[in-house]
């Protein structure tokens, strides 16, 4: 055939192909401020972002399964010891009834049509007393294993989060857990087990669930299990030091993390074939205002918060920042440690929420010192002109456009990770609603929607993001809150753990929003409003007729 035989019918295709594209190509501005725009699953959908992206849901060991068949963790000991410092003196003895009613978890994840599901191994469900030496409790493996084949055969990709938060509590009395260097050689025979058991099927595995939530509200305020601070913080806490223990709990943290990584890549991921990470907690910081000090306040805040783990996972040491203001206090690593630390992960997982303020504030007593305060920028949600954003995240407020601001300054400050948002959900003051009120969560579905917006524009502008799970499958119980507020996609009665896992109005959006096919490439913009405050008013009265609570 001759050249110009073979141009035709190639302009034609370029033709036809590029109509075919315009026809199907649609545009979505992600709006920073309501009312939102992309909960239409015909112009935003799965195929917005690339093939291969993994769309998934997540949950926790503690917060779903209950005590049933397992040993005691701390958060067991922490919540029957001191039952006031929980909302409403909630356990999660029972919490939403997985390790009984799995399979019906893994059906709603059938319905709704997810890839992948996060879920947590509790330490203490498949090693009771702690240590590997002391014998393993086969009916946890049994459970499992049960529940990670009926994902399998589902279609679902398993995502295993190693530790959760819900240590055994033996280990906690004999040592104070993550307070001790002996808490990494326990960790690694623990992981070590995991992997052997669970390895062949799961191709994703997370270390530890945020980092930096282990030390400072387990050790330094005292809200979360252990129950640690200091005395003149609060006398409810049995024991702490609010200034030293938290940095050293965080060293052992990443050691533990980076032990356990190390043993995954020299025995395992050849023969398995998956990946490691670890999960960080995220916030952005705003300077409170545009003056010196809280410019540099927004800075300090995102290098203690983000900093403290990263620079470490990423450099192999600490922030000169916190070096140079914590001096004795914050610990280091040996030339041998920093090298077993840095890079010691395949991906990053992002669990994202909220946004705030930082504003700078003087140095503290000497004598009240605590890592809460070692920044010297107080957070807040709310300015001299009012809040971050006009739409409630329970009690505070959430700013969607926060999600790529962290994602960029992944990229920036930290080589540009793989990343997976593993955790990120709208959390609503249900306590009083009635049923059908609870289930119409249409500010759910704008909080994900939206979040999901800023996601694929981060990944249009370079970020390695490669999956995104809603927080959470279902209600249940949440650390420190009980059961008083709601993160579901799907509704829990806790009064019949038993009942069938039903659809709220946005597991249904995320339903539509994932099925496949939908033909339809989407352009992002990055749409920043207005301030918002010069309408206050009016954008307040949209968000509460959009609530549930």
């Amino acid at each position: 055939m001759s050249r110009q035989g073979l141009l035709l019918p190639l302009l034609l295709f370029i033709v036809t192909s590029s109509l075919h594209v315009s026809h199907s190509r649609s545009e979505i501005r992600c709006e920073e401020y309501p009312p939102f725009g992309c909960n239409n699953t015909t112009s935003f959908n799965r195929d917005s972002f690339n093939k291969g992206f993994l769309f998934g849901v997540a949950s926790s060991a503690y917060q779903i399964e209950g005590a049933q068949g397992r040993g005691l963790n701390i958060w067991d000991g922490f919540t029957h010891r001191y039952p006031t410092k929980g909302k409403g003196k909630a356990t999660g003895d029972i919490a939403a009834g997985s390790y009984l009613h799995y399979k019906a978890d893994i059906d709603v994840m059938k319905e709704i049509g997810v890839d992948s599901y996060r879920f947590s191994i509790a330490w203490s469900r498949i090693i009771p007393r702690g240590k590997a030496c002391r014998g393993v409790n086969e009916e946890g493996i049994s459970y499992y294993n049960n529940l990670i084949n009926g994902l399998v055969s589902k279609g679902i990709k398993p995502f295993v989060t190693l530790f959760h938060w819900d240590l055994p509590q033996t280990l906690q009395d004999e040592y104070e857990g993550f307070l001790d260097h002996q808490i990494i050689e326990d960790f690694k025979n623990y992981a070590e087990l995991c992997f052997q058991r669970f390895g062949d099927r799961v191709k994703n595995w997370i270390t530890i669930n945020q980092p930096y939530t282990i030390p400072t509200r387990g050790y330094a305020t005292g809200t979360d299990a252990p129950g640690r601070c200091s005395s003149w913080l609060n006398k409810n806490c049995y024991a702490g030091d609010s200034a030293t223990e938290p940095y050293i709990v965080a060293h052992h943290v990443l050691l533990a993390h980076a032990t356990v990584v190390d043993l995954y890549k020299q025995k395992y991921q050849k023969i398995h074939e998956g990946e490691i990470g670890v999960t960080m907690i995220t916030r952005w910081f705003l300077p409170y205002s545009n003056s010196d000090e809280n410019l540099k306040a927004a800075e300090r805040a995102k290098e203690f918060f983000h900093g403290w783990f990263m620079d470490p996972l990423t450099k192999g040491h600490y922030p000169l920042i916190m070096e140079q203001m914590l001096k004795k206090r914050l610990p280091r690593f040996t030339a041998k440690e920093a090298l077993l630390v840095k890079g010691s992960y395949d991906f990053i997982g992002v669990n994202y929420y909220m946004t705030q303020f930082a504003k700078s504030v003087p140095p503290e007593n000497p004598n009240r010192l605590s890592v809460m305060t070692d920044s010297q920028a107080r957070l807040s949600y709310v300015n001299e002109d009012g809040p971050i954003s006009p739409c409630p995240f329970g009690d505070d407020y959430y700013r969607p456009r926060g999600i790529l601001d962290v994602l960029e300054y992944f990229k920036t400050n930290y080589g540009n990770p793989k990343v997976y948002i593993t955790e990120n959900g709208f959390r609503s003051l249900d306590g009083s609603a009635l049923v059908e009120e609870i289930k119409n969560d249409q500010n759910r579905t704008d909080f994900i929607c939206t979040h999901l917006c800023f996601v694929r524009s981060a990944i249009e502008k370079g970020c390695q993001v490669k999956g995104y799970f809603v927080w959470s499958l279902g209600d249940n119980y949440e650390f420190c809150d009980g059961y008083t507020v709601r993160f579901g996609l799907t509704y829990i009665d806790f009064a019949n753990i038993a009942d069938d896992r039903d659809l709220k109005s946005s597991g249904k959006w995320y339903q539509e929003f994932l099925k496949p096919n939908q033909n339809v490439i989407t352009q992002v913009q990055d749409y920043s409003s207005q301030h918002f405050l010069d309408d206050q008013v009016k954008e307040k009265e949209r968000c509460v007729i959009g609530q549930t609570s």
